[in-house]
């Protein structure tokens, strides 16, 4: 089943099943894929009004970026899914002697490290998306900014389900080096993408009512 191919009920539906998948991670794709479609609708809110003519540029490169993130966002949905399918799989695997368990093992750390990279992804394309969404609020057609406030929003949802995703994962790593690559960066993402969101949610609190 390819989720991003749903109805929005039927995704709904999907995501409320019951079942392991789709869970928090596609959720959090999700998210960052209507953040990017905000920050593209604002975007093409502004090109073309004269008013904003000195803005175009800049708003072309974010409805382009935004397009082709959300794009990303939108195969990240199934990529966090069939990753955490392959833990499921690799705990199915077979342990009654230790070349079996060995083999588990060792299915089971590699599938560990694809479903904490999935969300490291995601993360990424969030710390991204708060770029594209901070730019929209601050160079927008004003008349859009509460569109582009909540791809702000959406971008610091998606960074912070993506972060804790990453780090279920990692608990069960073994591979230090790889934890801890994988923790510094994510700190740093996290760190980026609220700051980008705490001062786009300034400008917007600046206006006059």
């Amino acid at each position: 089943m390819k989720f991003a191919d749903l109805s929005v009920r039927d995704f709904i539906a999907a995501l409320g099943a019951g079942t392991p998948t789709p869970g928090g991670g596609s959720a959090a794709a999700l998210c960052g894929a209507l953040g990017s479609a905000l920050a593209a609708m604002v975007a093409g809110l502004t090109l073309g009004k004269e008013r904003y003519r000195d803005g175009w540029a800049t708003m072309e490169e974010v409805r382009r970026a935004a397009d082709e993130l959300g794009r990303r966002f939108l195969d990240l949905v199934q990529e966090d899914a069939d990753a955490y399918q392959g833990v499921l799989a690799s705990l199915r695997l077979p342990k009654a002697t230790d070349e079996e368990k060995a083999s588990r093992q060792t299915a089971l750390q590699d599938a560990l490290k694809r479903a904490a990279s999935v969300p490291l992804e995601s993360l990424r394309a969030s710390e991204r998306l708060a770029h594209l969404a901070k730019t929209a609020v601050e160079k927008g057609n004003p008349s859009a900014l509460t569109d582009a406030g909540a791809a702000l929003h959406l971008a610091r949802a998606a960074a912070a389900i993506a972060a804790a995703n990453v780090k279920v994962n990692l608990a069960d790593i073994v591979d230090d080096q790889f934890v801890a690559e994988c923790m510094r960066e994510l700190e740093e993402r996290v760190r980026q993408a609220e700051a980008l969101v705490e001062t786009g949610n300034g400008f917007v609190n600046s206006l006059p009512p």
